[in-house]
Order: C-alpha cells, then structure tokens, then sequence
C-alpha cells in the first residue's frame, strides 16, 4: 500500500515537473520570471553616452524623445545602415516595471543621406496604452530577454518652462578645433544678439579649446555633448559620399543638428542652427529678440526662418582702429573685427541658407533647410539679416576690389571687446 503511494506521488512529481520546463519553453521568454521569482526590469543597463551601439545590429542609438506633438509617439534617434537594417523593436517597461511591452518600431531614415551608407534615422514607436514609461530598449527581435538589453531614458517626457529665448547648436566641432579667438568672439557676439545657451557636439580641439569650453560650460553659456562617433564609424570630413570606405559624412552632422533640436525642443523658445564660424547678424534690429519679434508678426504661420550665407574670407584683413584689445594676442585664432569684406553671390550655385526656427515646428532637418515640418518656412531677405561666414575664400582669384564692403559687425565693436576682455582676464589669469 505504502509502495503505490509512493509511486503515485512520484508520478505526480513529474507531471508537476514536465508542467512547468513546458510552460517555460513556450511561454515567451520576455514574460518568464528571473530566477529570484522576480520579474525582469528595463534599466538594468542605462546608457550614459551620446552614441550607443547595439551589438551586431548596425544600429547606434543617440537618445529617445516623447513626442508630445502625435499622441503617445517615442520618437528614437538613431543612425542605422540604409540597407541592412530593416526591422527594430521597442520594449517598454511599465507600472513600476513590471510588465514588459515589445513593440515593433517604424524606421524612417532621413532622406539627406547623401550617398553614404549610414544615415539618421527616426526609429519610431507607440507607447502601450496607460504606460508611462521611463526608459525604452531597443532590439532586432520581438522576443529577446529584457534584462539583456540597454535602456535608454526617455527626454521630454514633461515640457517645462522655457530657460532661454535663443539655443545655438554647433555641429559638429573636429579636427582638433583650435580656433580660440574667434570662438570666444562668437560666443559673446551671441550673448549680445540674445542667446543664453549654445550646445556643441565635441569630436576633438585643441588643449586650450578644451580650456575654453570648460570655462563657459561652467560660467552655464555653452553645453557640451561629446560626440565620438569615430568610435564605431568611419566619418567623413565631406558631405557627399567619396566612395573611399567612410561611413557617415561629416562627423555625422545631420544626426547631431536633429538631437540638438529634440533636446532644446521644450527649454527653448528658437533654436539657431549654424557652425561655429557663422553669426546670424541683423541689419535692421540690434538683436535676434527684436529682428524674430518683426519676423513672426509678418509670417505668422512661418516656423523656419533661412538666412543667406555670404563669405567673409580671412584672406582679406581690414585694420580698423579698435583700442583696449592688446590681451587679444594672447589667444591663437581670428580677429573677426579684421574682416568686413564679403565674396558677391556666385551665379548658378546654391546658398547655403542657415536657420533661426521653432523647434517645436520642426520633425526633421537637414543642414541648410528642414525636411519635415508643421509650419511653413521663409527665405529672410539679405536686407534683414545674413549669416556672417568668416572662413577661406571659396573664390580665390577675386581681389579686393570685387569684394563687398560689409562692417556691420562693427556696429557692435564697445560691446564685443568690453565682452571678450571681460573673459579674457577670467580666463587668462
């Protein structure tokens, strides 16, 4: 008697057994519980960097933003090859992480590729209905084990207040940056036109740019965001592929330009898209406050606003009479009060327009103009405004005197060196 019983609660000790390795094997490996008996988390793993790539999948996240715009939309930037990725999952982690939502993700990459074979994309996903959820993964298949994976923080979850009026963004600041002078002069010109904060995606500069950055990331003007996508790709220093092996072109400007956005979208009222050798310079207003005052009040349903890019080339130096600027030779780089003399419009080319615009209008852009947008866009006459380019001439053999005199940075000439001096002695003490 005793013996059956035996035998019988052995047997059910199998079938109990044989229940569960069964329900395991075909329940979806997303929903099993860890070994504790505790469910699995997102964020096991956050990312901290700018860059991440995910392992053997092509794909290299750069950050996720909600979309407050379209509903429950997470919009993820990231670079991806054109051809070899073709289907992306997002896992979400909800109520108080303990229930996992994987969801397949659209892929739209952007069309300003311009030949090369990585590119920005926008990797989109819904968010379940009554998530809120915190951080989101990202993974090739629909059923991978979440602890495995990396978490990404999702930003914009909350709009706030806005915390400054003009953000630029500098994309992207390489090959060993060493400019000095001419940074500082941009950064206070830009302080004086109305900007609080300029974002700078850093590949690599120079020791004392280095110093600098860190002087006006602390004085709470400049953020600094690195930037090393050399890392995983192969940049390029052109914008159009060359068909030598690079990658991603131009240090990636175009993925770095869109984050700035996504990232400025809800803390400032305009977002200024220009390089670190260009300053949006107003004829008709003193300062970008009151020229974007006049602008919207005539275009109410403009959102983008392209400004006419004229070269100043260093080729061409005009010694002005300026005192109080003799600590200036102490910093490597350009005097941009020296050049006043731009290149005329060469006929048949393409103006490399520059942007003051909503970012809130803006879904995606390219370098010169926006590609997807709410609001309409507007070319802004010369007579309002250019983008004062100080760089190489990209007309060489023209002489003095079929350059166009233009000193209308002079009309700033107290404020600029009363600003650059005034930094110059915190920072060269």
């Amino acid at each position: 008697m005793c013996h059956v019983r035996k035998s019988h609660l052995f047997g059910g000790i199998c079938l109990i057994t044989c229940f569960i390795l069964s329900f395991n094997f075909y329940w979806p490996r997303r929903y099993q519980l860890t070994r504790s008996g505790s469910p699995p988390i997102c964020g096991v793993r956050v990312s901290h960097d700018t860059i991440t790539p995910l392992k053997g999948q092509r794909t290299f996240i750069i950050s996720a933003y909600k979309d407050n715009r379209e509903g429950n939309i997470i919009r993820i930037l990231g670079i991806v090859h054109h051809q070899k990725v073709k289907e992306l999952y997002c896992y979400f982690c909800c109520n108080s992480n303990t229930n996992v939502y994987p969801t397949r993700a659209g892929i739209d990459i952007h069309q300003d590729r311009f030949g090369f074979p990585y590119g920005l994309a926008d990797i989109i996903c819904t968010e379940p209905p009554d998530c809120r959820a915190e951080f989101v993964s990202v993974h090739w298949s629909p059923s991978e084990v979440v602890h495995n994976l990396t978490s990404f923080r999702i930003r914009n979850r909350d709009p706030g207040q806005f915390t400054a009026n003009f953000t630029v963004c500098f994309s992207t600041m390489f090959g060993n940056y060493s400019n000095v002078l001419q940074f500082i002069q941009t950064i206070e010109m830009y302080k004086i036109l109305g900007a609080q904060k300029v974002t700078v995606y850093l590949n690599n500069c120079s020791r004392q740019m280095e110093e600098v950055l860190q002087y006006y990331t602390e004085e709470g003007t400049v953020e600094v965001i690195p930037w090393h996508i050399q890392r995983y790709l192969k940049p390029s220093k052109r914008w159009r592929y060359p068909s030598d092996g690079t990658e991603i072109g131009y240090y990636g400007q175009i993925s770095a330009l869109n984050d700035c956005i996504y990232r400025n979208m809800y803390s400032s009222k305009f977002v200024v898209l220009n390089d670190q050798d260009e300053i949006i310079l107003p004829f008709k207003h003193r300062t970008w406050d009151t020229m974007m005052e006049s602008l919207q009040r005539e275009n109410p349903k403009v959102g983008i606003f392209l400004f006419e890019n004229h070269i100043f080339p260093q080729t061409v130096v005009s010694n002005g009479t300026f005192t109080d600027t003799s600590s200036w030779n102490r910093v490597p780089g350009s005097n941009l009060l020296q050049y006043i003399h731009r290149e005329p419009d060469r006929p048949n080319y393409f103006n490399a327009r520059k942007m003051i615009l909503d970012p809130r209008a803006v879904i995606q852009t390219s370098v010169h103009s926006t590609l997807k947008q709410y609001k309409n866009s507007k070319y802004v006459p010369l007579e309002t405004a250019l983008v004062y380019h100080c760089r190489g001439p990209l007309q060489r053999n023209l002489n003095r005197s079929s350059l166009i005199k233009d000193d209308n940075i002079w009309r700033y000439n107290e404020s600029l060196i009363r600003n650059v001096n005034g930094m110059l002695n915190h920072f060269l003490t």
